[in-house]
């Protein structure tokens, strides 16, 4: 099978590439600077040069290939506002322009990477890939962007272009340099002072199981339809308790109350660095105070067989997996 992969150097996408290398298929790794994607050309992709905004470059890339996964995206919560206009222009017009390339290459089957992230605040409650939310009321721009995004497939794919969405929680894993890679890294060395936001709630899911999800979603997903790819509802508290025991480490115990961050948010570019939190506090409140992002994972494995690991699993594959 010939595959084109957006976003290779990135977590999800690189480990997509190296399973599918592994397997013996043939991969077009898009990549907007060769010289920091020696480690996918290593592997044996054929890199590209080009952007996902590029359609020109992107359909003359996409002739001939089996099948397209768009894993590229812009992934932080708490940006400032000068940051807004290039994830939009990733999220949103890089997703509109990748799908319509493939479509106008002619390509088979395209799976689109979204986020449960665009269901929003579930308010506790576990939902399914049926759930609607209102469009406004945004928690952050990552939020708005990926919702606009998620949408700009299900429209193509109500127009009849061949379109699988998948839903990944929140994910971690080896090789996770995200702000949750760098917090699982904080709690096992025992540099996590407080607790914050020990409520907000995700599906956690290992990286590895995303990649199964995808793959399982190119074979046997329906054009039109969104899988959602978790593997264990939780909330950070207990992500913290988990780490923490599986590292020989306390948790702790105190929690910076909200209400004392919201008095420091106007400090955020200061402060925010110096405790692992995003620099537009404002934001990152919003998008973390008394949040669930909630959605069961049933349809993909009724449908896909997809079967991923339990958190306390996945974890401990993963602290045995980083350097100490």
């Amino acid at each position: 099978m010939k595959a084109f992969v957006t976003g290779g150097t990135g977590f999800i996408g690189g480990r997509l590439i190296a399973r599918l290398l592994e397997r013996g298929d043939e991969v077009i790794a898009l990549v907007r600077t060769p010289e920091k994607a020696t480690t996918l050309a290593q592997m044996g992709a054929t890199l590209l040069k080009g952007d996902v905004t590029d359609a020109a470059i992107l359909e003359g890339g996409m002739k001939g290939v089996d099948v397209m996964f768009h894993v590229a995206g812009v992934y932080k919560v708490g940006i400032p506002a000068k940051e807004r206009a290039a994830m939009f222009e990733t999220n949103v017009t890089g997703t509109e322009r990748v799908l319509d390339a493939a479509a106008a290459a002619g390509v088979p089957r395209i799976v689109y990477v979204s986020t449960v992230g665009v269901f929003g605040n579930t308010g506790g409650k576990i939902v399914d890939e049926t759930y609607e939310r209102a469009p406004g009321n945004w928690l952050s721009a990552y939020d708005e962007s990926k919702f606009l995004g998620h949408k700009a497939a299900e429209d193509r794919a109500s127009k009849g272009a061949p379109v699988v969405i998948v839903q990944p929680g929140g994910v971690y894993g080896p090789g996770d340099h995200s702000e949750l890679g760098s917090f699982i890294d904080r709690v096992r060395h025992g540099k996590l002072p407080v607790r914050t936001f020990p409520g907000l709630g995700f599906n956690l899911v290992h990286v590895d199981d995303v990649v199964q999800g995808i793959l399982l979603a190119a074979e046997k997903g329906q054009v039109g339809r969104s899988y959602v790819l978790g593997g264990e509802i939780s909330t950070v508290g207990h992500l913290i308790d988990e780490v923490a025991r599986l590292s020989g480490r306390k948790a702790p115990k105190a929690t910076l109350p909200p209400p004392v961050m919201k008095a420091f948010a106007p400090l955020g570019p200061v402060i925010g660095p110096l405790m692992g939190l995003p620099s537009n506090l404002r934001e990152g409140i919003r998008a973390a105070d008394g949040v669930t992002y909630w959605a069961g994972h049933e349809r993909a494995m009724r449908e896909l067989g997809y079967t991923p690991r339990d958190l306390a699993t996945g974890l401990a594959e993963t602290l045995a997996a980083l350097p100490d």
